[in-house]
């Protein structure tokens, strides 16, 4: 049913389509690229469901306060710390290994702003965890969502970096 209408209203209404394949693997990472609209929040949910899949995300603490916390939480998320000094590469890492089944959504960039360079910590996630990064483009000028590349990190941040920024800077041309 949530399924059905959320097809409804993304794809019918809304005018998105989503195009590329989502990995049946229990493990990953979903880096989603660019992250520069509030609306960014809704087209993914929308995708998921859609796609009936689980994908968790992690999101800062503030949003899970009394009044809107149940809501987020029952949207996948975790609350996280980003002041304190506890090593959330390692944390959550660490819930990879502890589940049979989990994907994590992050935003590389951090920040819904223009950001010169991306956050390196779902890289790092990736590498401890031992899980692949599913390359995942919002592209709202032409309203598509793009599962671009299921990428393996070799460890050579520099060079992987460069590999992902051009599938993704490919996506926003085509």
């Amino acid at each position: 049913m949530m399924s059905w209408l959320a097809k409804t209203i993304f794809l019918r209404l809304m005018g998105w389509t989503i195009e590329g394949k989502f990995p049946h693997l229990k493990k990953f990472i979903v880096a989603v690229v660019p992250h520069t609209r509030n609306m960014d929040f809704i087209v993914g949910v929308m995708t998921r469901t859609i796609l009936n899949e689980k994908i968790n995300y992690v999101g800062k603490k503030e949003l899970f306060n009394p009044l809107t916390g149940w809501f987020f939480r029952g949207l996948g998320g975790a609350p996280i710390n980003r002041n304190s000094s506890e090593n959330k590469v390692s944390a959550i890492a660490q819930i990879f290994k502890e589940k049979e089944t989990f994907r994590m959504a992050i935003a590389p960039e951090g920040t819904r702003k223009k950001v010169d360079r991306w956050k390196t910590g779902f890289y790092y996630i990736a590498l401890e965890a031992e899980v692949p990064i599913l390359l995942v483009n919002f592209n709202h000028p032409m309203k598509k969502v793009s599962f671009l590349k299921l990428f393996h990190p070799t460890g050579d941040i520099k060079k992987d970096f460069n590999e992902m920024e051009a599938c993704f800077n490919q996506a926003m041309k085509a």
